[in-house]
């Protein structure tokens, strides 16, 4: 295998870095939250929590839901959200770049704040069936920012921190690459508007998926 010239393992964000779910998740969050009866959270305050695992992003998105309430938000996010998952699909481009990476030899891994069976139910597709080599959700490890789940992809390909990259759209996922010392990138077509990535060190801020996959040809 041909050693990459800078990092042998690129970990991808799902939601909002290559698939193109922001809007429909941010009008989930906010109808799951009417129907408990909250107050219909901002699209920026829905938005923000875009990343972190569900029932976190949930109970911070709605600050009025008792807790006793919240197995009811997670379920009506849920029911809203299959209702569109049809609707959703990968950012154009997303995937010449990824096979990009894959004939430079990459390892390549999702670290997402998905739910197991709800990244298990895109990757299972046609198009995406043998591009990734691992992946890790909110579900199975600590949520975002916590480093775990880099550090556990890391720890799978004997992959070195300074030889991982996280690319993400939050400040979620940037905080969760510096926590477990990886370089990181930022995308600025997601959740989150990329005013908040500076502070957090990424090496680049794309600001549409071709311009990521310039970079990454150039650096990665």
């Amino acid at each position: 295998m041909n050693r990459p010239r800078q990092f042998d393992l690129i970990c991808f964000d799902w939601d909002g870095t290559l698939f193109d779910s922001t809007a429909i998740i941010t009008r989930c969050i906010q109808q799951a939250v009417l129907d408990v009866g909250g107050a219909r959270p901002s699209d920026d305050a829905a938005a923000y929590v875009i990343g972190m695992a569900l029932m976190p992003a949930l109970a911070r998105a709605a600050p009025d839901v008792p807790p006793e309430k919240y197995p009811e938000l997670g379920a009506r996010y849920r029911h809203h959200y299959l209702a569109h998952q049809d609707d959703i699909s990968l950012f154009d481009g997303a995937l010449p770049l990824l096979a990009d990476l894959k004939r430079h030899h990459h390892w390549l891994a999702v670290a997402t704040g998905k739910s197991r069976r709800g990244l298990d139910d895109v990757l299972a597709t046609r198009q995406l069936q043998g591009i990734f080599d691992a992946s890790r959700t909110a579900d199975e490890t600590a949520g975002k920012p916590h480093p775990r789940m880099l550090r556990e992809l890391m720890r799978q390909f004997g992959a070195e921190p300074e030889r991982t990259l996280m690319i993400g759209d939050t400040t979620h996922d940037l905080q969760m690459a510096l926590n477990a010392g990886c370089a990181s990138v930022g995308v600025s077509y997601g959740a989150h508007a990329p005013g908040g990535f500076g502070a957090l060190g990424p090496r680049f801020v794309a600001h549409s998926v071709a311009e990521l996959r310039g970079w990454l040809a150039e650096h990665a």
